[in-house]
């Protein structure tokens, strides 16, 4: 059973809420004598997916606030349970917070213009194995990059459901990110990104409408 809120139980039961140590919430109350405990759920901040998906927006403005690290923790874990082509999982994440390191990344970006990747509170190099992933997809190519760039994904949704704000960076020469980080062949840099607490909220720039980019059991001209 999980309670919706305590209000709702409270008109039937006496009990308390109580945090555990792992964060979740449960409801203890008694019944003719005999103790229960139920898990609670809470409205709380965090946002649902459709939502997060929703309001994510590339940021290039950040506040200076440190991520905790059981927030990254969780960002970092949304990448870690992606799915990948025969689930090789084939992916790398560094996580850079060094400033001096963070303004060589930038360093490496096309012409050194992309600033707002070093300010955020952390940069993510997603790196993929172009050896150990999927070699055949659709008989054409291999799947690094697609698995990468899944699990990037994930952690920019789940960052966006924090309060965090991110912005995908693909213009960068990738042998000087190589060589600044020391990351070995057969890997190779999908894409970074900062992470950070947003200092803007920019609005949003639109999509193309469903019936501009779906067709149903044939390909169609639009």
């Amino acid at each position: 059973m999980i309670i919706q809120s305590t209000r709702k139980i409270k008109q039937y039961f006496d009990g308390t809420a109580e945090r555990l140590s792992n964060g979740n919430l449960i409801f203890r109350f008694a019944v003719n004598g005999t103790l229960f405990a139920a898990p609670l759920r809470t409205g709380g901040k965090k946002m649902k997916l459709h939502e997060a998906i929703r309001q994510r927006r590339s940021i290039r403005s950040f506040i200076d606030k440190t991520i905790p690290k059981e927030v990254l923790t969780r960002v970092l874990n949304a990448g870690r349970l992606a799915p990948s082509a025969v689930n090789l999982q084939p992916w790398r994440f560094i996580v850079i917070r060094e400033p001096v390191t963070k303004m060589e990344l930038v360093e490496c970006t096309r012409g050194g213009k992309h600033t707002h990747l070093g300010m955020g509170d952390v940069i993510l190099v997603a790196c993929g194995n172009e050896k150990e992933c999927y070699q055949r997809q659709g008989n054409y190519m291999k799947t690094f990059a697609i698995d990468v760039a899944i699990a990037l994904e994930q952690m920019i949704l789940a960052a966006t459901a924090e309060g965090l704000g991110t912005c995908w960076i693909g213009a960068f020469d990738e042998e000087k990110v190589k060589t600044l980080l020391d990351i070995p062949d057969p890997w190779r840099v999908v894409a970074m990104t900062p992470l950070g607490y947003p200092d803007e909220s920019p609005p949003d720039r639109g999509r193309k409408s469903l019936d501009e980019i779906v067709c149903y059991e044939r390909w169609e001209a639009y």
